[in-house]
């Protein structure tokens, strides 16, 4: 740890911002596509598709997608648990945005997870419940 503790405040923020990338990349795979079909806006869904075909890709490789946002929000996780008592400047202004680098880095994992949940609701957990009431 350093000494002023502003190194690992910035980089908590930094492996939050990834987390939030990554598991953004869960939503855009899984969640944005069903709740398109769910309001019956499969046109919508279709226009979205062919002019970014990489949603299809997502889509095929939504384990690896969802093993690589789970990684990432771990490390970030960890990071937070380790950074959430690094000393902040003693300098009042310094201190003030330590703390408040420290507490928006806090709002953006906690966003992220929620991501991430929905995301792995639409991706596995929805289509299993659909196939055990269709088989019932």
């Amino acid at each position: 740890m350093s000494p002023d503790g502003v190194t690992e405040s910035r980089t908590s923020l930094w492996t939050s911002i990834l987390s939030l990338f990554a598991s953004s990349s869960t939503l855009v795979c899984c969640a944005l596509p069903a709740l398109l079909v769910a309001l019956g806006a499969g046109a919508a869904l279709s226009s979205l598709v062919a002019v970014f075909p990489q949603v299809v890709w997502l889509s095929e490789h939504k384990e690896a997608l969802f093993l690589f946002a789970g990684l990432a929000l771990a490390a970030s996780g960890r990071l937070q648990w380790r950074n959430r008592t690094a000393p902040c400047p003693i300098d009042p202004a310094l201190r003030q945005a330590c703390l408040r680098t420290r507490r928006a880095s806090l709002r953006l994992y906690g966003f992220s997870l929620a991501v991430y949940l929905v995301g792995g609701w639409f991706a596995f957990v929805q289509p299993w419940l659909a196939e055990v009431a269709a088989n019932r």
